[in-house]
């Protein structure tokens, strides 16, 4: 039961704090916002997909970029909450670091679901194409895709000690994950001309390709040949999330 208090309270502390933010919410209406209308409209008069409206490719993209540089961000709360001497305090409590951990990466994980619904909405108001079984369907793999992002940004966040530190490493993390998961462009798959080997080599070791494969398998439909099947895509997230967390724990554990 104190565990399970424990994970609850934590989780609903990331979240309270993350919309007691006015700042940090109204600012993630601006960033896709950007992408969709300005890089959409622009790239998308220089490339072309099949059957395929290119704004419409490239929503679950931006979706999925949402997804990746809000979870990477979240791991700055350990950093303040070290700061401030949060982190002791929930540190020496009679509360597991695994469910400590867990708390907090629930927790900014649905932070993050938050801000791809805002997506979402915006995607609808700027006349994109949302079928609402493939919103229902992409809600899970949302939600997958930010357990194992959050657990990373946790991890840096663990071994940084400033706030300079860490926003170095996150950056360094973020445009390579990014630029190499097919969000903009097909990378891998039938889809992809004239990719460098290098770059299809690197995005099959990149964990954001499966997931925006999957987001793009929900949203398109049959209009989207995926570069591999929805369940493989899913198995390497969850893989994926497995290994984080489990990292995750261990650097929480050796935490003082």
């Amino acid at each position: 039961m104190t565990e399970l208090r424990g994970f609850y309270t934590l989780w609903l502390r990331e979240i309270k704090r993350f919309l007691r933010d006015r700042t940090r919410v109204v600012s993630s209406f601006a960033q896709p916002i950007l992408w969709l209308v300005i890089f959409g409209a622009g790239f998308g008069m220089h490339f072309s997909i099949p059957g395929i409206d290119y704004q419409q490719f490239l929503f679950p993209g931006i979706v999925g970029q949402t997804l990746l540089f809000t979870s990477l961000f979240m791991g700055i709360s350990v950093i303040w909450d070290r700061e401030f001497g949060f982190m002791k305090e929930i540190l020496v409590a009679p509360v597991s670091r695994f469910s400590i951990f867990l708390g907090k990466m629930f927790g900014d994980s649905t932070d993050a679901l938050i801000q791809g619904l805002i997506v979402f909405g915006l995607g609808a108001l700027l006349g994109i194409s949302i079928d609402p079984m493939g919103f229902l369907m992409s809600l899970p793999i949302m939600m997958l895709i930010t357990f194992g992002l959050v657990s990373v940004g946790l991890i840096i966040a663990s071994f940084m000690g400033s706030l300079e530190s860490f926003g170095a490493i996150q950056t360094f993390i973020n445009l390579p994950l990014f630029f190499l998961s097919g969000a903009l462009f097909p990378i891998n798959g039938p889809l992809a001309q004239g990719v460098p080997g290098w770059m299809q080599t690197a995005s099959v070791f990149n964990p954001l390709t499966y997931g925006v494969d999957a987001l793009r398998s929900v949203l398109l439909g049959g209009t989207y040949v995926p570069i591999q099947p929805l369940w493989v895509n899913i198995a390497v997230i969850c893989a994926f999330d497995v290994i984080m967390i489990t990292i995750g724990t261990w650097a929480f554990t050796r935490m003082k």
